[in-house]
């Protein structure tokens, strides 16, 4: 996985957008400098779900930035998505790479330098490590200590992405944690103007991490 690819890692969350299209909140998104973007859908059927990435994928390839599908590999594998994100309880990392096959990407969760480990070694090709700070759109996660992402960048020789929480005015204590990027929902798709918002983490981020 090419790290300059996980600069700045978008998440998409339609419960943020104020009654603004998913599809023009993306393309605001990767015009400001969003340089991956995974597709969340917690609550659609799968045909929707391969229809709206179908579509979603149009404005990456404009922009030329991966597409991740969040948990679902079918969806990945029907919308020729660039990669899947796999959670704890998503299912196997070596499954989704039988179906999937060598070139897509698969990334995984981890919150601990054991799970970090563990889907290394099951032949992840990122993590998202999280909660930095806490998160809004999962309550129960647990913020991480900048140490243990100096751990867990250290313990794996794939590229690191932190999660939860992130924005304009925190990002700047994950400086010199070793991870490759950061990964955003709310501090990009909550925003009123969403392309200047991801602007502002894309050269916070180039600072850090690139």
């Amino acid at each position: 996985m090419e790290k300059s690819k996980l600069l700045l890692y978008a998440i998409t969350d339609r419960k943020l957008l104020r009654g603004r299209s998913l599809e023009a909140s993306v393309d605001a998104a990767l015009q400001g400098g969003v340089t991956i973007l995974q597709l969340r859908e917690k609550n659609i059927e799968k045909e929707e779900f391969i229809k709206e990435a179908l579509e979603i994928k149009d404005i990456c390839i404009k922009h030329r930035v991966p597409l991740i599908i969040n948990d679902n590999v079918e969806v990945c594998l029907q919308a020729d998505a660039d990669g899947v994100h796999l959670g704890q309880s998503d299912g196997s990392i070596a499954e989704a790479r039988k179906i999937l096959g060598d070139n897509k990407i698969i990334g995984a969760t981890a919150h601990n330098v054991e799970e970090a480990v563990k889907a290394f070694n099951e032949g992840a090709d990122y993590l998202g490590v999280g909660a930095a700070f806490g998160s809004k759109t999962k309550l129960d996660a647990k913020p991480i200590d900048v140490n243990e992402y100096k751990r867990i960048c250290a313990a794996v020789d794939i590229p690191v992405v932190a999660i939860g929480g992130i924005n304009e005015e925190n990002i700047q204590k994950l400086d010199g944690s070793g991870i490759s990027g950061v990964a955003v929902i709310s501090g990009i798709f909550g925003k009123t103007n969403i392309r200047q918002a991801a602007a502002g983490l894309f050269d916070m981020s180039t600072d850090m991490f690139a």
